[in-house]
């Protein structure tokens, strides 16, 4: 079979059949293709007989049986099981078949006894789809002493375990096991193997004999163990190879009699090795393995992999012991996984409140950047960027503004941010799905993204450089050399296991789900806080609409009132002046500036009764073509569009949109009145224009309130505004110019505008070059309903 066809399974040599290692296992070109669960074979050091579960007939058997067993496989297949054990030892099967949980279980049932040539047989039993399967293996004991010296494992496992509880600190938990499980099988090597996210995996501890080459530290990658057996891994807790070197035995017949399906043999301690496997070890220099799963929450963690150069046995109480020392051990990892997952995420949460606590007192969400602690110290990152108020705050090593701002726009189209419940996007290879990240590698391979504000883009990032892993591998990774096979050629392990270095390039370390988790979690919080702070910006603005309802009432009231007695002064003022025709040049002049004061404190006066009224009267909604409007207000300040000495520019018709026309008017009639006012240009420019949400153009000092809004301006080429007076000029009867330059007035008209554009819901701001010209930028939100106000 060539490498081309390995994924066509329907030319595999057993397609039409049952699976053996002895017959094809020479001819695999995919390790992930082998049926490892159903291998066909057993390894020499024991026999295998299978019988059908409801009357015990035997069905299959090795065919080593007359060594072990004392008969050839012809002689057992069909016959009753009791033709190959005791009496005693069939009713202490039938007890076990009724009474214990055998099901994929493989227990210890009674000692087949000794023959003349056959020392005494330890035999397993467990079922599996209906057969009984039992495995006779040698007792082994009186196994050399030196190489097995815990011969009282009960002692010594309960040792072990004292001295393993007592150990903390996961590595120093992980040296402990290689040495404690080294003590008591007394083999050359043993290791503690430990699975990476990406399924390659490390040697993370190691107990060995002085002469043999440490293998601590290296990396072995995912293709070593194939799925199908960290599949196996995730079902067992013990695999022993005795004899790597060892024949393989057949099973006899290949298929079960009675569904002419192979034989499961996940659970059997005798089940054959893969040729590939044997191979693998031999390369090593290892003539028997002995491999314990470590499990945390049924997943595979790692493995207690265990060597020795030679053939060994391995007794079933030391295989025993060891598969209790790996359950121990793989207890102990989830509580020490498990507290130092607690440690990290009480840290994280512990910062993420502080920071949230922060940004409440400060009310702004800058706190979480630009001071101790900050986002970075929280999570285990290299940067961390906030995207707030139109730009960037940032902690650590992240990308350069620019770059963060297509980073930004590339992962708010994410899907993931469409997620009700996990709205949040990771990666620690960033450049996978987004190409321009190769460029910033070297300080955002990995990111974890949350949006704050779907509305106003606002995005917490945070950054994990690329991962220059400097990773020893056992032998080069991606050596997997063919050879000839009787199929064609087939596959073989490394011959190489020399140190080799490959660094891992635009990878970041992997974030976890703790992490992923906090991200959510900080964004919750963030949201919580908004919504309490939008709750007390409500309460505020119910009671500044309370004061400024009695705030108008009062100027109404007030303007109004004293209107009668100034129009009293203002008279009687006159009527002395015209009848007193004795009194001197002095008090004439007198008289003369008092009824000048009455005419300008009227003036103020109706300034704020209009503006009171403004603030009082009901909003009428209509649909308004601002063309109108706009000309209605040309001609109330006596401005003719064509011809004109007043340019008067419009470089689209405006909208129409929903608003009060005589309120939107005197917008206009204002804004337009001050271009004319304040303008010393002996020819006037005024443009009147409107942005849609969606167009470019340029938007300065845009609020972020207008985001999303349609923003109409006027724009003149007048004497401009001082940026210290964009505020003040708003203010109700402030004037920048003395009483009477520019026309005289008396300051009242951008305070209306003001309040006419906020009762539409709307924001006002101004953008002015000194000398240059002035631009009032509005917006008039397209479901403004009557009286709303943002005062």
């Amino acid at each position: 079979m060539t490498i081309a066809e390995q994924g066509d399974a329907s030319r595999l040599p057993w397609a039409d059949g049952v699976y053996s290692i002895k017959r094809h296992g020479t001819s695999l070109t995919n390790c992930d293709s082998e049926p490892v669960q159903a291998p066909g074979c057993i390894q020499s050091h024991g026999a295998l007989v299978t019988a059908r579960l409801s009357d015990l007939t035997i069905l299959q058997v090795s065919e080593n049986s007359e060594q072990y067993l004392g008969a050839v496989p012809e002689r057992l297949l069909g016959q009753p099981l009791g033709n190959v054990i005791s009496s005693e030892h069939e009713i202490r099967l039938r007890s076990m078949i009724e009474n214990d949980s055998i099901e994929g279980n493989a227990l210890f049932a009674f000692t087949h006894p000794a023959r003349a040539d056959m020392a005494p047989l330890d035999v397993c039993v467990h079922t599996m789809s209906g057969v009984l399967i039992l495995e006779f293996e040698s007792s082994s004991r009186g196994a050399d002493p030196l190489l097995h010296p815990a011969g009282d494992f009960f002692t010594s496992v309960r040792a072990a375990v004292t001295r393993m509880q007592s150990t903390t600190g996961q590595l120093a938990f992980c040296d402990r096991i290689a040495r404690e499980v080294r003590t008591i099988t007394g083999l050359d090597r043993v290791m503690v193997y430990r699975f990476h996210a990406d399924n390659h995996g490390e040697v993370v501890a190691e107990s060995k004999l002085d002469e043999l080459a440490p293998w601590l530290g290296l990396h072995y990658p995912e293709a070593d163990i194939p799925k199908p057996a960290r599949d196996i891994y995730q079902r067992i807790w013990i695999r022993p190879v005795p004899n790597a070197a060892g024949p393989l035995i057949e099973l006899v017949p290949l298929a079960n009699p009675d569904t002419g399906k192979p034989l499961t043999m996940t659970y059997c301690s005798l089940r054959g090795a893969s040729v590939m496997y044997t191979e693998y070890l031999a390369n090593m220099g290892v003539g028997a393995s002995l491999t314990m799963p470590i499990l945390i929450e049924g997943e595979l963690w790692g493995l207690i992999a265990c060597h020795h150069r030679q053939p060994t046995a391995f007794p079933h109480q030391m295989r025993a012991a060891c598969e209790l020392l790996a359950q121990v051990a793989s207890l102990q990892l989830k509580s020490s996984d498990r507290i130092e997952s607690l440690e990290y995420g009480l840290k994280v949460e512990q910062i993420h409140q502080e920071l949230v606590a922060k940004a409440a007192r400060e009310g702004d969400l800058l706190a979480l950047s630009d001071r101790q602690p900050s986002l970075l110290d929280a999570m285990d990152a290299d940067g961390a960027a906030l995207y707030h108020m139109d730009r960037w705050w940032t902690a650590g090593r992240t990308p350069s503004e620019e770059q963060l701002d297509a980073l930004a726009d590339w992962v708010n189209l994410r899907p993931e941010f469409l997620s009700l419940t996990r709205p949040v996007f990771a990666t620690d290879m960033l450049s996978r799905e987004y190409p321009e990240g190769a460029g910033i590698r070297d300080v955002a391979s990995g990111v974890i993204a949350v949006q704050v504000s779907r509305l106003r883009r606002d995005l917490i990032m945070w950054f994990r450089p690329e991962t220059i892993q400097t990773v020893k591998w056992a032998g080069h990774p991606d050596d997997k050399p063919l050879v000839p096979g009787p199929n064609g050629m087939r596959l073989t392990p490394r011959r190489s296991f020399e140190l080799f270095v490959e660094s891992v390039r635009n990878r970041s370390l992997p974030w976890t789900m703790l992490e992923i988790d906090a991200a959510l979690r900080l964004r919750l919080l963030i949201m919580d806080l908004a919504t309490s702070e939008g709750e007390r910006i409500s309460e505020l603005n119910v009671d500044l609409t309370s004061s400024n309802e009695e705030l108008d009432a009062f100027a109404y009231v007030a303007s109004h009132d004293l209107k009668e007695p100034l129009r009293g002064i203002h008279r009687y003022a006159h009527q002395l002046l015209e009848s007193a025709d004795t009194i001197g040049a002095l008090n004439r002049g007198r008289m003369e500036s008092l009824m000048r004061l009455t005419l300008r404190m009227d003036s103020l006066l109706d300034s704020l009764l209009h503006y009171s009224r403004v603030g009082r009267t009901n909003l009428e909604f209509e649909a308004v073509d601002l063309n109108d409007a706009v000309a209605d207000a040309l001609e109330m300040v006596g401005v003719r569009r064509h011809p004109s000495d007043v340019g008067v520019v419009f470089e689209r018709p405006l909208p129409t949109v929903l608003c009060d026309l005589v309120r939107v008017r005197e917008i206009f009639s204002n804004l337009i009145s001050n271009a004319l006012k304040y303008n010393r240009d002996p020819h006037p420019r005024i443009e009147v224009g409107y942005l849609r949400p969606d167009e470019p153009g340029p938007r300065p000092n845009m609020p972020a309130e207008a985001l999303g809004e349609t923003i109409y301006y006027v724009r003149d080429n007048g004497i401009g505004i001082e940026a210290r007076h964009h505020e003040q000029i708003f203010r109700m009867f402030k004037r920048l110019h003395g009483r009477d330059e520019f026309g005289g007035g008396v300051g009242a008209g951008l305070t209306v505008v003001k309040k006419v554009v906020s009762r539409h819901g709307g924001h006002v701001w101004l953008d002015s070059t000194l000398n240059h010209g002035t631009t009032f930028f509005f917006t008039l939100p397209s479901l403004a309903q009557p009286n709303r106000n943002r005062e």
